[in-house]
């Protein structure tokens, strides 16, 4: 998976664009444009400064990862915290306090759900840990394709990036003015990230450390040493940004330890890959029933890029000594061209000791027995198949930093600069991006955008995935399944989003976000051009 930051700019690429050289940029519109949305947001949508994904037009409705209750926000982006940065980005970009006030309600809405340890869990409920536990025996534990949900830990969690982003926000909201009350919930933040951290250097999915749940007798995976999601991924970069931002030296002994972790991870031939979670002696190890004891492709590739971050970082050339290995053994399991359907080039899961693939088939009951079981074939009814890599740009990327002078590898590098770098301006909307349109097209596609709002304020997004809205199993059991976009049925117990056959119009906090991205990118750009 990329970054957080990056997937909520690329994830709907058809509407969002970089940056240009716009002729007769309709400012004064833009700018109406971006005020008038996100008053709408901050005014009809907003649950205490909080947002989930995605509503129905009349607020009947609403889901985050999973349908959400009213009194409910989520932490994953989507959520509270990438709107926290979107709303930072438009206040570096325009200026406006109306931006700064809508950051400071995000934080208010972090800073009351913020976990005791220091983290934070998927979701905030404001309705108290009673309405949150109910959400779990209901809606949480009828998810059968979300096992994540079915248990109430009473912890935080590193998984899907929420507990970073919401920290990284705090920084960035605290830098802007230096105001004391974001300090100490931010320090707090930094802790958890020191206190989760294994002597060893990796980072569990969810801390403190909470080993009673049994999912259909399989071992509770939460304690693994975490690689899935990023979470090593972003942790270190988190580290390095709070020394970059505050020039803390106490985060740079955990900081040398977690990049260190990538280094024991990797495993040795003929199979020089990662997996997306270890035991504590390294062995790679399982998680949900979708996520099989396995080396993984996609984090293979995922921790390639990273470690070539780590000697720009560093100057250390242990960060590369084995990274052509990795990509050697990437090449090995490229899927034949007659077989790279969309664009997907290499199988998810391998297996250990084979290199054999690993595809996933649901099966089981409502009983309680619903999993996914390893299968060899992949045309059997299987899901979660391949990924989408590009080996060629990463071993480009490898063999560039590999023959440019040490110096110039490391120019940028925080850790080894005499002088404070500052972080970047924008978060959300990456100004540094090309852009297919260019002057009178830019501004153009501009003008479609912004007339694009409608009167309420918002822009009206097909809402793809729905959900069965819970029930009691009795009763639901009697209701006939829903039928999927793909012909598949759902059982109406089940309370998982699924693709439905005719998306609902509605409210959609990921199309604000790239919306209000492409308006910034096109300000700056404008800015520039003057």
């Amino acid at each position: 998976m990329m970054s957080r930051r990056l997937f909520i700019a690329a994830s709907t690429a058809a509407l969002a664009h970089g940056p240009a050289q716009a002729a007769g940029a309709p400012s004064a519109q833009v700018l109406e444009t971006m005020r008038r949305a996100t008053r709408f947001m901050t005014e009809k949508v907003a649950v205490n400064g909080g947002y989930v994904w995605s509503y129905l037009p009349d607020m009947s409705r609403r889901w985050g990862e999973m349908e959400a209750k009213p009194s409910m926000i989520w932490v994953q982006s989507p959520g509270t915290p990438g709107m926290g940065h979107l709303f930072l980005d438009a206040f570096h970009a325009t200026g406006d306090e109306q931006y700064y006030k809508a950051a400071e309600d995000v934080a208010g809405a972090l800073i009351w759900g913020q976990h005791p340890s220091g983290g934070w869990h998927y979701m905030i409920d404001f309705a108290g840990e009673a309405s949150l536990k109910d959400w779990y025996d209901t809606i949480g534990s009828h998810g059968m394709r979300l096992e994540e949900m079915r248990h109430y830990y009473g912890n935080a969690t590193f998984d899907d990036g929420g507990t970073i982003e919401s920290a990284e926000f705090l920084l960035r909201l605290y830098l802007e003015r230096r105001d004391p009350k974001y300090r100490v919930p931010l320090d707090k933040a930094i802790d958890f990230v020191i206190d989760a951290q294994y002597p060893i250097g990796g980072w569990p999915q969810r801390y403190p450390i909470n080993r009673e749940y049994s999912n259909g007798g399989l071992p509770d995976y939460t304690a693994n040493i975490t690689f899935n999601d990023e979470v090593a991924i972003n942790n270190t970069n988190f580290l390095m940004t709070v020394y970059q931002a505050l020039g803390e030296t106490r985060v740079l002994e955990p900081l040398m330890r977690g990049m260190g972790i990538f280094i024991l991870a990797q495993q040795g031939q003929p199979q020089p890959g990662w997996a997306l979670q270890y035991t504590s002696d390294l062995k790679p190890a399982g998680a949900r029933t979708s996520e099989p004891p396995s080396l993984a492709t996609h984090t293979t590739a995922a921790c390639v890029a990273q470690m070539i971050k780590f000697y720009r970082w560093t100057g250390d050339t242990k960060y590369l000594a084995r990274l052509d290995e990795a990509l050697d053994w990437l090449d090995t399991l490229e899927l034949p061209k007659v077989r790279q359907l969309n664009g997907f080039t290499h199988p998810t899961f391998i297996e250990v000791g084979t290199n054999r693939a690993l595809y996933l088939k649901e099966s089981g009951t409502w009983s309680g027995d619903m999993r996914n079981t390893v299968v060899y074939d992949p045309t059997d009814g299987v899901s979660w198949v391949n990924r989408k890599l590009n080996v060629p740009a990463l071993r480009r990327q490898l063999q560039a930093v590999t023959a440019m002078p040490k110096a110039d590898a490391t120019r940028h590098s925080p850790l080894l600069s005499k002088t404070a770098v500052p972080l970047d301006k924008y978060f959300i909307a990456d100004v540094r991006g090309s852009d297919r349109n260019t002057g009178d097209a830019m501004a153009r596609s501009i003008t479609e955008l912004t007339g694009s709002l409608n009167p309420q304020g918002y822009w009206p997004t097909p809402l793809h995935a729905i959900s069965n809205v819970y029930r009691p199993d009795a009763e639901a059991a009697r209701l006939p399944p829903s039928r999927t976009a793909n012909g598949n049925t759902i059982d109406a117990r089940d309370t998982s989003p699924y693709i439905g056959t005719t998306p609902v119009m509605g409210i959609s906090t990921g199309t604000y976000i790239n919306n209000m991205s492409r308006l910034i990118r096109f300000i700056d750009a404008s800015a520039k051009a003057v």
